[in-house]
């Protein structure tokens, strides 16, 4: 028997603010507010085919480098065009060391929590 990834937890300072992004970026839509947590999910909800993420609230600064981060995949387009969506949607580039030949772009969150756009093009669930 084995686990499944349900969810995924992330402290934020405007969880209403990140969940409009993550949203945007994921096609989610919110499925739940609790005292000031938002849990953002595909339409299917919580135990679907995706993991919900759990935005919630922290007055906590950041410190240092994520020990985890999301990788998204385009499923409509190519990764240039995905890039430029998800720019537009407040994302910027991100400077973790990387070198410049690799194959994904290296972005942050509007709160700075860094993510990978990768290239491979995913059917939607």
């Amino acid at each position: 028997m084995a686990c499944r990834l349900s969810e995924l937890v992330l402290d934020c300072r405007d969880p209403r603010a990140l969940a409009d992004f993550w949203c945007a970026v994921l096609g989610y839509v919110v499925l739940d507010e609790d005292d000031g947590a938002l849990e953002i999910g595909p339409t299917a909800g919580f135990g679907g085919p995706a993991p919900t993420i759990i935005l919630s609230p922290s007055s906590e600064p950041r410190t240092g480098k994520l020990r985890l981060h999301l990788d998204v995949n385009p499923t409509d387009r190519d990764q240039d065009a995905e890039l430029e969506r998800l720019l537009a949607l407040g994302a910027r580039r991100a400077d973790v060391g990387q070198t410049g030949e690799e194959s994904w772009h290296v972005l942050a969150d509007p709160e700075g929590n860094e993510f990978c756009l990768l290239r491979r093009r995913l059917d939607p669930l």
